[in-house]
């Protein structure tokens, strides 16, 4: 499930037309869902208006194929209530949500903050679950609270601890769906339970990273193993300060995005510039041929 980059041109409005482009070869790789306005979707730059315009034309392009699911990451919960609405009323399947933001609330707050989010929604929520890099964590005992509410019913699982995902699963058994968040961690977490990936580089290389999860899935692991080493030094642009510049580049060289972000970010320069460049050059000078991932039957 891809957290895609948000598409803007060189005048600094949304890119439609460009971001058509991805989220139809997300589809054609075979994602399970899309996940709008994350940290890769930059956000916090983006305007009610603007996150509106996409989940709109993402539902429209999915078609009903895959879930929408819109992100949620708001200073007050009375500002996370009326996202939440208008998520509903845009037409999205499902919520992605952080913690309450910039404040650093107490276990309790969190806990109200999400829950009221819950009771005033319908839709299904996935709680992100970042504390490296939003410094609030999601405990085994808040969660014991949070599935008092029917509809919190998933996991963002990025603590880097993959111990975490057996930990939830002894607790919670399937209550509780875990979906890795790290892109490095994604093919450990899967192969110990974790029962989906939200993903990063996948933006560029749909096809590799459905691939990984597909085979995985029907037991190939030594297929999808032979990827996901190919892939590692990829995956690991997506745990740097500037992910988001790091994989907008990416996804120009496989020709499926641009390099336009939202100031106060900037495209990359300099070394750096050269150091991601001659990772993406080299994996893609590597890139494997992939088995037909759509079709492995899956293990009963």
């Amino acid at each position: 499930m891809p957290a895609v980059t948000t598409k803007f041109t060189a005048q600094d409005t949304l890119d439609l037309d460009l971001f058509e482009v991805n989220i139809r070869a997300q589809l054609d790789a075979g994602v399970h869902g899309i996940v709008l306005g994350g940290t890769l979707g930059e956000a916090s730059t983006l305007t009610k208006e603007e996150k509106s315009i996409l989940a709109q034309k993402t539902v429209e392009l999915v078609d009903g194929c895959v879930p929408v699911m819109m992100n949620i990451a708001e200073q007050t919960t009375k500002g996370a209530i009326e996202a939440a609405h208008t998520a509903e009323q845009d037409g999205a399947s499902g919520l992605m949500m952080l913690p309450p933001m910039r404040y650093k609330a107490s276990d309790r707050e969190v806990v109200e903050y999400f829950r009221a989010v819950a009771q005033n929604t319908a839709l299904p929520i996935m709680v992100y679950n970042n504390p490296v890099d939003y410094k609030i964590e999601v405990t085994l005992p808040m969660f014991e609270e949070l599935l008092k509410e029917e509809n919190i019913q998933a996991v963002k699982e990025s603590t880097r601890d993959i111990s975490n995902v057996t930990r939830i699963k002894n607790t919670f058994g399937d209550r509780l769906k875990i979906l890795t968040g790290v892109d490095t961690l994604a093919l450990e977490s899967l192969l110990m339970g974790a029962d989906g990936w939200v993903a990063g580089l996948v933006c560029a290389f749909p096809a590799e990273t459905v691939a990984i999860y597909e085979l995985q899935k029907a037991g190939k692991i030594q297929e999808a193993i032979d990827i996901y080493r190919w892939f590692l030094p990829l995956l690991e642009l997506d745990i740097d300060a500037q992910l988001v510049q790091n994989i907008k580049l990416a996804e120009v060289h496989t020709g499926i995005g641009s390099e336009h972000v939202r100031a106060p970010r900037l495209p990359l320069a300099g070394k750096r510039r050269e150091e991601v460049l001659e990772i993406i050059k080299k994996g893609l000078k590597t890139r494997p041929d992939l088995p037909d991932y759509k079709n492995w039957p899956v293990p009963a």
